[in-house]
């Protein structure tokens, strides 16, 4: 329970903060969706994403000048919700489009125990921190306003146990707007 108030805090603080951001963004989220990089943690519920992206941060030209974000995400059935910060980079595709990718870090509220009733296989995310790999593509639909479908990524990369690292897969929608 002290885990949801502070992950739920500091999702609060993400909102609250939005008024510093070079772009807000928000997005809703098939929780656990299946892919070859995952293996079922038996959670469900839909995901809602929030954060924001700093302007492009110059003293990291030698990497190509990312945006820092803010990302936290909050699971609908009280399953894993998490909460950190990384790099993304804007790649145009075209006069209107670009591609997304992103890494950070993240803190999650998961259990630090699971094991599935029906495998019997650990399905806990092994670490208390993971890594957040994400890519989306985008659409700008003004000036300001972008739409992106999205995929997020989180796991420890079997760096904490190399026997176990079923990660969680989300895929969704998210729309962006840049306040300046």
């Amino acid at each position: 329970m002290k885990r949801r108030a502070a992950t739920i805090a500091l999702f609060a603080s993400v909102l609250a903060s939005t008024a510093q951001a070079q772009e807000v963004y928000g997005g809703v989220y098939a929780h656990e969706v299946e892919t070859p990089l995952t293996f079922a943690v038996e959670e469900s519920g839909v995901d809602l994403q929030l954060g924001y992206r700093f302007e492009r941060e110059e003293a990291l030209d030698f990497i190509g000048s990312p945006q820092p974000y803010l990302i936290a995400s909050l699971n609908s059935e009280g399953d894993t919700s998490f909460a950190g910060g990384g790099l993304s980079w804007q790649v145009p595709v075209g006069r209107a489009a670009y591609i997304r990718p992103g890494l950070g870090l993240v803190v999650h509220d998961g259990p630090s125990l699971r094991v599935s009733e029906v495998t019997g296989k650990r399905t806990d995310l092994g670490s208390r921190v993971l890594f957040e790999p994400e890519i989306a593509i985008g659409a700008r639909l003004s000036e300001r306003l972008s739409l992106e479908a999205s995929w997020v990524h989180i796991s420890h990369a079997r760096l904490f146990n190399a026997q176990q690292n079923p990660g969680i897969d989300m895929m969704g929608l998210r729309l962006s707007y840049a306040i300046r």
